[in-house]
């Protein structure tokens, strides 16, 4: 594996977190990370997502665990100052994608990441990052 940084989506840890089918892809792919030593980003908007979501589905506890878990993986959080607010909005704008999944777009073009994901409203922005699908 080359070394590349990889911005994550909520998508692709909540599956990790949740065990859910073909989790162990993304298990793997953050262990080639670790070797290599490449940075592995979280967008704050994305982490907010992971926080609400774990939150409602399965309580405080967990959400906890959650977090606990994105620090353990040593994931860098990326802050969200107004140029990718705007940049996130142009993209909402022209495409038909989730305003947080705009974020997780706007961080990799910024920072040339492949984002990591599997949710399927990306194929339509595909042309504008690479993607690792989960």
């Amino acid at each position: 594996m080359k070394k590349t940084a990889h911005i994550f989506d909520s998508y692709a840890l909540l599956k990790l977190f949740q065990k859910e089918r073909g989790y162990e892809k993304i298990s793997r792919l953050l262990e080639d990370i670790r070797k290599v030593g490449s940075v592995k980003y979280i967008n704050a908007i994305n982490l907010g997502e992971i926080i609400y979501s774990t939150k409602r589905e399965f309580g405080d506890q967990k959400k906890l665990e959650a977090l606990a878990n994105i620090e353990r993986l040593n994931f860098t959080i990326l802050p969200v100052p107004n140029s990718l607010i705007f940049q996130a909005a142009e993209y909402k704008g022209q495409y038909s994608i989730s305003y947080a999944d705009c974020f997780v777009l706007a961080s990799a073009v910024e920072l040339e990441a492949v984002i990591v994901t599997g949710d399927p409203e990306f194929k339509k922005v595909a042309h504008l990052a690479d993607i690792f699908w989960v």
